[in-house]
């Protein structure tokens, strides 16, 4: 998993920022014995050249939500513009070009049963030339989330992640309820995950101290994480796809831990529909995805089969301003 564009620095900073994507440049700087300014510079740069964003996420199961995958397949001269429509809307945070330009692939997190409903019953399948839809509920999150793939490059040693790590998530036995204060400041954080406490404060109205209070409760509750999204190429990873497995019920589990393992995999969760496990994949080139479904996924005890849909583009990685 050794990068082709980017030197182990790169790499340090990138998994840095996974660990803590609001970890000042002073502090990363500190850990990885180099000057503020190398950091600050190495960043620009990345941001330039491998697209480097810092996005504020939300963990919907702490908040009670769902996460949904949708499939809709339709005629290719529909493909984009559907698939440009469904990125402009704010319950949508991933939005895919796959199979040959026949098919839109949707991650969509719902604040509710009505807005589920809404599109899922409503809006989609009434939607000139799509052929069908499908919608998975993801029950369960084998990697994903919090653990970016980043994690798994594992440019930092022990004690440089350590010294890095935020403090450990708090368990919640019920489900965390937001205020009008905490959705402004996670709607400024969804588009930069390190916009400065000063800016969050004109951008919200709340007085910085309390900015801050908000922030750390959200973190410390596990309800906001923050992720490094990059493009793959400068990571030397020319062909992503998504795997949907099916997989024998009493092997669940085992095959779920065993994707989560693997460097090439950077999303893996247990789903309702035929294939109970969905799967993002990212290979040097379509020869590596061979060995990869050759080797690995065959190797796997309880795969009755796989379906292969490769990315051939991404419309909405979430939205973004220029990060710092």
């Amino acid at each position: 998993m050794e990068s082709r564009a980017l030197d182990p620095l790169d790499l340090k900073l990138l998994q840095a920022l996974q660990v803590d994507g609001r970890a000042p440049f002073s502090r990363i700087a500190e850990v990885l014995g180099v000057s503020d300014q190398t950091v600050a510079r190495r960043f620009r740069r990345l941001r330039t050249t491998a697209g480097l964003r810092v996005l504020g996420m939300t963990d919907e199961s702490r908040l009670g939500r769902q996460n949904w995958i949708v499939r809709l397949r339709c005629t290719p001269d529909v493909a984009e513009h559907l698939a440009t429509a469904l990125a402009r809307r704010p319950d949508t945070s991933y939005v895919d070009l796959v199979s040959g330009g026949t098919e839109v692939l949707c991650a969509m997190r719902p604040r509710s049963r009505q807005e589920r409903d809404e599109l899922l019953l409503d809006r989609l399948p009434r939607t000139p030339h799509v052929v069908s839809v499908t919608a998975h509920c993801l029950l369960h999150f084998f990697y994903g989330g919090p653990l970016g793939w980043l994690n798994k490059v594992h440019a930092l040693d022990t004690a440089e992640e350590a010294a890095l790590r935020p403090p450990p998530v708090e368990a919640v036995t019920t489900p965390v309820v937001l205020d009008a204060d905490d959705e402004a400041l996670l709607a400024v954080l969804r588009r930069d995950g390190r916009t400065p406490l000063t800016e969050l404060q004109a951008a919200t109205g709340q007085k910085e101290s309390a900015v801050k209070r908000r922030l750390d409760r959200l973190r410390s509750c596990g309800v906001l994480y923050f992720d490094v999204q990059h493009d793959s190429e400068p990571l030397g990873h020319g062909t992503g796809a998504m795997l949907w497995l099916t997989v024998a019920p009493s092997a669940l589990a085992e095959v779920g831990n065993a994707l989560a393992g693997h460097p090439e995999i950077g999303f893996a969760a247990a789903t309702t529909g035929q294939a109970n496990i969905v799967a993002s994949v990212v290979c040097r080139d379509s020869g590596a995805l061979y060995t990869y479904l050759s080797e690995k996924i065959a190797g796997l005890d309880g795969v009755g089969a796989v379906e292969t849909a490769l990315i051939l583009r991404q419309v909405k990685q979430l939205t973004y301003e220029p990060g710092r």
